[in-house]
C-alpha cells in the first residue's frame, strides 16, 4: 500500500472501525499501522470529512496529553495514515482473559480527567486502547464534543468489565 509515494507491506488486518480499516505493516524493518479511510455507511454516526476529522482529532487529543500513537504521515488523496505501532494486548483482550489490570482503570480515569476538562469524549470501546509496558494508550483518534451520555462511566464501563453488555458483543463479534 503506497502513502505519500511510499511503499508498505501489509502484514494483516488489525481491525475495523467505523471510518476505516487499520493494518499492520512494515516498512524498513519497523512496524506501522496504516489506516485506510472507508466510506461505508454507520447506522449511529454520522461523519463528515473523515480525513480532515483524523487529523483534526489528532492534534486536539495530542494538545491535552492523551496517550496515542504518533501520526507519522497522511495521505489526503488516498485518504490514509500512517501510526506509530503500539504493541500489546487490547483493554478487550484483557477483558476477555479476565485480566485487566487496574493500572488501566487508573489511568482511564486520568484521561478522562483531561478529556472532560476539555469538553471532549473519545470511544471508550475497549479494542480502541493497548496497554504497553504499564502505559495505556488510545490507539484511535476519534473524539467529540462532550456528552454525559457517551462518557466513560454512562457508557465506555460497560465494556471494562465482563459485564452483560460485553459478554453479547463478544459472542456476537469473536471468533473462537
Amino acid at each position: 500500500m503506497r502513502v505519500n509515494e511510499k511503499e508498505y507491506t501489509i502484514l494483516r488486518l488489525l481491525g475495523k472501525g467505523k471510518g476505516g480499516y487499520s493494518y499492520l505493516a512494515e516498512k524498513d524493518y519497523s512496524y506501522v499501522v496504516v489506516k485506510q479511510i472507508h466510506h461505508e455507511p454507520c447506522d449511529y454516526y454520522e461523519f463528515g470529512d473523515k480525513m480532515e476529522a483524523e487529523l483534526r482529532d489528532y492534534r486536539r487529543l495530542r494538545e491535552i496529553g492523551i496517550p496515542m500513537p504518533e501520526l507519522l504521515d497522511a495521505d489526503r488523496k488516498e485518504e490514509r495514515l500512517v501510526k506509530e505501532y503500539i504493541a500489546g494486548d487490547t483493554v478487550f483482550d484483557l477483558v476477555s482473559r479476565e485480566n485487566l489490570p487496574e493500572i488501566c482503570l487508573r489511568q482511564i480515569k486520568e484521561m478522562c480527567h483531561l478529556l472532560y476538562k476539555a469538553g471532549l469524549n473519545i470511544d471508550y470501546f475497549p479494542t480502541n486502547f493497548i496497554l504497553q509496558d504499564g502505559t495505556l494508550y488510545y490507539v484511535d483518534y476519534e473524539c467529540n464534543a462532550y456528552m454525559e451520555e457517551w462518557n466513560f462511566e454512562n457508557w465506555g464501563v460497560k465494556y471494562w468489565s465482563r459485564t452483560p453488555e460485553f459478554i453479547k458483543y463478544a459472542e456476537e463479534h469473536v471468533k473462537v
